[in-house]
């Protein structure tokens, strides 16, 4: 059965509307060949002359040429941007933070992606358990590139055990194919106590550098516990001292790679430090910034930006600057707070008359070893900040919010929680030059 891709816009003066293609209609073929998704469509419209196959909404097929330049799109956006249904994860991972959610929240935080498709796109990690011959032979065809792959352990048989699916340690073998077809990756390892860490760890890293420069970067993050985790497996939160531990066997790997490879290749993620009670490594260490998605180097970061932006200003402003004045609130997850805090001290240094009041909230929702903002609910703002001082703005970072809505984890809006707390809540994008220019354009209103 043929694939049937719903056209669901079409550009202003493009090749499509030229060709009186209009939303609902259906794309069949290119070429007399099947689309299975958003890269078959991709490679097909390359050519200077295409033939398209469309079904009008009436049932009517036309079959369209179309002459045109190289690489000239036709100006089509379809209702799935994948043009293909999204692939579940058919492991049961020991980890898997979805198994951890509460029950009652909405469909889509319960579907569990491995694609490799999303790799690409949106830089989401696979499995490879979900990959068949034919999925790794488009890879390599289409070049998709950079690949993002969840590796956990390079000891085939401690990864069967911890994605609970017996060709997981076969799987590895596919990272041979794409190196063979030079196609570049990015790997993870979510840690868990006792059973990947320490010596494992070591070894999984010994093989990883292996595939370097292919593999340009290793994350290394803690796994993260719920509340939620009755009849799953028994897994316990590192303590400080083992997050130091990890960390000393990261660092003497950065230098080995880096005196090998030139490049530190194998980073810890910023709750590691943080956990550890230590510094943020300097800005070379992170070779680029590649794992900022999964909390490696965001703090480091952000810290860089706000100081380059507050100087900046300072030069603007003078020091100190009396004119910016007003109160106002910031909350975040306890992983950040310290450093929020820092900086919001060092913004009233140089603005005596501002007021900034930064609130740490604890998840109460998923539990108190959850720290990240990300995970933090309207609900747990609610209760937490209920008479406090919140001054004139309340402000929430990016990542707190359904991506592009104004929704929490909870579903609860924006709008519910400025109802609640009696103050306008603005966003603040995740960078330290948007928090000093925030806060000052909120002062300034």
């Amino acid at each position: 059965m043929k694939k049937e891709h719903i056209v669901k816009t079409v550009l202003p003066g493009s090749i499509a509307e030229e060709l009186e293609i209009e939303p609902g209609d259906k794309i069949l073929s290119i070429d007399n060949t099947e689309i299975e998704d958003i890269f078959d469509y991709q490679f097909l419209v390359q050519d200077t002359y295409i033939e398209v196959l469309v079904e009008k909404q009436d049932g009517e097929q036309w079959l369209l040429e179309v002459d045109k330049e190289y690489d000239e799109d036709l100006g089509i956006e379809f209702e799935n941007g994948l043009m293909d249904e999204y692939r579940h994860c058919h492991n049961k991972c020991v980890f898997c933070f979805i198994d951890q959610m509460p029950p009652g929240m909405r469909d889509t935080l319960y579907f569990k992606d491995d694609d490799s498709r999303l790799s690409f796109l949106q830089g989401n990690y696979v499995t490879l358990t979900n990959m068949s011959d034919h999925d790794i032979d488009r890879i390599c065809r289409y070049r998709l590139s950079p690949i993002n792959i969840s590796f956990q352990t390079m000891n085939p048989e401690l990864r069967c055990k911890m994605l609970n699916n017996r060709f997981a340690g076969e799987a590895l073998k596919k990272v041979d194919k794409l190196m063979e077809a030079d196609i570049h990756m990015n790997g993870q390892i979510v840690l868990c106590k006792g059973l990947n860490d320490g010596k494992e760890l070591e070894f999984s890293i010994r093989q990883l550098m292996k595939y370097i420069p292919n593999l340009e970067s290793v994350s290394v993050v803690p796994v993260g516990l719920s509340k939620y985790r009755e009849g799953l497996y028994p897994l316990e939160p590192f303590t400080g001292e083992e997050a130091g531990e990890v960390i000393d066997t990261i660092e003497r790997y950065q230098r080995e790679c880096y005196e090998k490879f030139g490049i530190h290749f194998v980073h810890a993620s910023d709750e590691w430090y943080i956990l550890a009670g230590r510094e943020m490594p300097e800005e070379e260490r992170y070779d680029g910034y590649l794992q900022l998605e999964n909390g490696v180097g965001m703090v480091r970061l952000m810290l860089n930006e706000f100081h380059e932006a507050l100087e900046r200003r300072q030069e603007e402003d003078g020091f100190p600057c009396m004119s910016k004045s007003g109160e106002l609130s910031m909350a975040t997850g306890l992983l950040a707070y310290p450093y929020i805090l820092r900086m919001a001290e060092e913004m009233t240094q140089v603005y005596p008359g501002l007021q900034i009041y930064v609130y740490p909230i604890v998840n109460y929702f998923f539990g108190e070893h959850i720290t990240v903002s990300g995970l933090i609910t309207g609900q747990d703002l609610m209760v937490q900040l209920k008479d406090k001082k919140l001054g004139s703005t309340l402000l929430l970072p990016e990542n707190i919010l359904r991506s592009g809505e104004d929704v929490f984890l909870d579903d609860l809006h924006v709008g519910d929680l400025e109802k609640a707390l009696q103050v306008p809540v603005n966003i603040v994008k995740s960078s330290g030059c948007e928090f000093v220019e925030t806060i000052l354009k909120t002062v300034e209103k």
